[in-house]
């Protein structure tokens, strides 16, 4: 029962509704189905399938809300679901900042499924395997990796008629790959809605010559450098700062966005960037597809939220938006960057002193005023010298704000998806590395 159709799924909600008698009612009906594999020292480890479908049900009386949960779907049980949701919403206190449910809304299709991934077979994935493993293992690296693909719905509909439906698809993969020598170490990340674009052969390769050209990494002093960033160097530093867009945090005074010694001003409409810097949404973008409803049933259309450096718009929920007398903006999920058209290579060619990264991880929030951040480099770090890579590097700790790296933006490169969202590979001035790891 995992993908429903989107009658099936109308069908029980419709039912869902009727039981109730509070003032309002919400259900959610989400189903997924999918499997994985996962290997290490050059063998597969474990394999699986999962399948599961919920019902969460919310009730309201004027403002005192309750929320129950089921997985089973016959009368007698979604009646149950509904009544414990109503039981608990009489009990509980009044929440002074709930909106009620929405009107009913328009929606464009979400493009966000694909038959080939919902179709994927365990022999697929034990072939993903061995075309990561075997070419491993003839040069004398060990991989470690993960694929995991999944197939479902979200649906969701309210006492007022409210009614949304979708389906998706996902596959990630990543991989690392580890000489034997212990020195070395490569890492790739892969995601995709189709899996007819995932190349497991491409991407390993890609792991493995990382791992090969980190062997026996040396030690340069800290300091400030130019780098590229590749895309999974980046992602969360920009991520934090996409996720940090939030208006009423900006208003009370509790972010980057917020003005200094001005309560309840923001920095909208400011220009905060380097005029390079195009941070948008958009659900119907071919390599980054994604859900044109929110998960409270907003529409989400295309939106830029940082344009020619300027902040160009903020993500406000139902409630703020009242208090603030505009148009609620839900937040999407997924972001793009804008890019060029210069590879990893290109850039390399094009760069005298610097430091490629391969990859950052561990990344805390040192002051959520400023986005500054720390965190350690690893899986591939390296020197450039003359246009090309000299040596491999230790890894570096850095200390570094998304706002100030995209102000010492020199180049921007091709774009590559990486954990949901277009990244392109970036060229920073003044990237701060404050110390060394022994992290491989």
């Amino acid at each position: 029962m995992a993908i429903l159709s989107k009658e099936e799924a109308k069908a029980i909600l419709q039912k869902v509704i009727s039981f109730a008698t509070a003032d309002e009612c919400e259900a959610n009906l989400n189903g997924t189905m999918g499997g994985n594999i996962r290997y290490a020292r050059n063998s597969v480890s474990t394999a699986g399938k999962v399948a599961d479908t919920s019902l969460v049900v919310q009730a309201a009386f004027g403002k005192k809300m309750g929320t129950s949960t089921i997985n089973e779907f016959d009368e007698a049980s979604l009646k149950k679901v509904v009544q414990r949701a109503e039981e608990l919403a009489r009990l509980a206190p009044e929440n002074p900042e709930y909106m009620g449910v929405l009107d009913p809304q328009e929606y464009d299709e979400s493009p966000t499924f694909s038959q080939s991934t919902a179709d994927i077979t365990p022999e697929y994935r034990a072939e993903v395997a061995a075309r990561s493993i075997d070419p491993a293992r003839s040069k004398d690296i060990t991989a470690a990796g993960f694929l995991q693909d999944s197939a479902g719905f979200d649906s969701m509909m309210n006492s007022k008629g409210l009614f949304a439906y979708r389906k998706s698809t996902n596959v990630d993969f990543t991989v690392t790959m580890r000489t034997n020598d212990g020195t070395g170490s490569g890492w790739v990340t892969r995601d995709y809605n189709d899996v007819n674009k995932f190349d497991a052969v491409e991407a390993s390769a890609i792991a493995i010559d990382k791992a090969v050209l980190s062997k026996e990494p040396r030690a340069i002093e800290p300091g400030k450098y130019t780098v590229i960033l590749e895309p999974a160097a980046s992602v969360g530093l920009i991520r934090n700062m996409v996720y940090n867009m939030n208006a009423r945090s900006a208003d009370e005074g509790r972010s980057f966005l917020s003005k200094k010694g001005e309560k309840g001003e923001n920095r909208l409409g400011e220009k905060m960037f380097d005029e390079r810097v195009h941070i948008f949404t958009d659900p119907h973008h071919p390599d980054l597809p994604g859900s044109t409803w929110s998960g409270n049933g907003l529409p989400i259309q295309k939106l830029d939220m940082i344009k020619g450096g300027t902040v160009e718009n903020l993500f406000y929920d139902r409630f703020w938006a009242g208090q603030k007398g505009v148009k609620p903006v839900p937040f999407s999920g997924g972001f793009i960057m804008a890019g060029g058209d210069g590879s990893i290579a290109d850039m390399i060619a094009d760069t005298k002193r610097g430091v490629l990264v391969t990859r950052t991880w561990y990344i805390r929030t040192v002051d959520p005023q400023t986005l500054l951040y720390t965190g350690l480099t690893r899986d591939g770090t390296f020197f450039i010298e003359n246009g090309k890579i000299a040596y491999p590097l230790k890894n570096f700790r850095f200390n570094e704000s998304p706002v100030i790296m995209l102000n010492n933006l020199e180049a921007l490169g091709k774009q590559y998806r990486v954990d949901g969202n277009l990244i392109p590979v970036m060229k920073i001035r003044d990237f701060t590395f404050s110390s060394l790891s022994d992290a491989i």
